[in-house]
């Protein structure tokens, strides 16, 4: 492919679109660090061990080794309560997004990361979830 602007912030083979996403995942870490507890970068989330994830199926992350960008206790609930957070950055200006709608665009890669982690986060964590798409 030639190289254009656009090629170069989507492109993986260059590692911008990585740099973006942990560059958005450490800042917003540090900030929560600034008001919340325990606050945790890529923490692993617990192994399944025969859980059944309802109401996602296959596309469920059933990856035994499976991380979040980040976690912290006494975002949204309780003082104890965790949250795991998972950043999705990406082009909303791609040639492939052309035809859709900015809204639509955001609340699909909201529900790519939920059928994701959800459910995991939910059934096994007993925790929060909340994907920070930008």
């Amino acid at each position: 492919a030639p190289f254009t602007t656009n090629h170069a912030m989507n492109c993986p083979t260059g590692g911008l679109p990585s740099v973006r996403h942990n560059e958005v995942r450490d800042y917003f870490g540090q900030l929560l660090n600034e008001v919340c507890n325990d606050v945790q970068i890529e923490p692993r989330l617990q192994p399944l061990d025969g859980e059944q994830l309802s109401g996602h199926g296959r596309s469920a992350n059933t990856d035994q080794e499976a991380r979040l960008d980040i976690s912290a206790r006494s975002v949204w609930g309780g003082r104890f309560e965790k949250t795991f957070f998972d950043v999705h950055v990406f082009t909303a200006t791609s040639p492939s997004y052309v035809s859709s709608s900015i809204d639509s665009l955001y609340r699909r890669q909201e529900l790519d990361k939920r059928r994701q982690y959800e459910q995991r986060v939910l059934q096994v964590k007993h925790a929060s979830f909340t994907p920070i798409v930008l």
